[in-house]
């Protein structure tokens, strides 16, 4: 799953799924903001985003309740590595550094970083 990359409709259809944990199309449709796709769209993103694995569903007849079958952590990870690769040559050193020249980063918050690996690194 790793070279799968979710378009914005895709990730917006998952934000509503993981927020509401499970649901049918009916149901998760009315969670969207405005301006809401057409039913047949949104049920067609659904049914794409469980081609590629990230949906999965239960059955009740000709109704489907559908459901989350990667966790928004997972999909977080998953993106930040793609990111990482893509942008930044698979360095994370070039992601901090990037941050600390667009004066995102400042010292305090390297110094807190520092301070999470060190916590990490003794467990």
């Amino acid at each position: 799953m790793a070279a799968i990359r979710l378009t914005k409709r895709e990730e917006d259809v998952m934000k509503i799924l993981w927020e509401a944990e499970k649901g049918f199309v009916k149901d998760l449709l009315v969670k969207h903001p405005d301006p809401k796709p057409h039913y047949n769209t949104f049920s067609t993103i659904i049914r794409g985003l469980e081609e590629k694995g990230f949906v999965a569903h239960n059955s009740y007849g000709n109704s489907h309740e559908y459901y989350p079958a990667i966790c928004k952590e997972e999909y977080r990870k998953l993106s930040i590595k793609n990111v990482v690769s893509d942008y930044f040559g698979s360095s994370y050193k070039n992601v901090v550094s990037f941050f600390v020249k667009e004066e995102k980063l400042n010292v305090e918050d390297l110094k807190e970083m520092i301070e999470l690996i060190e916590q990490e690194n003794k467990k």
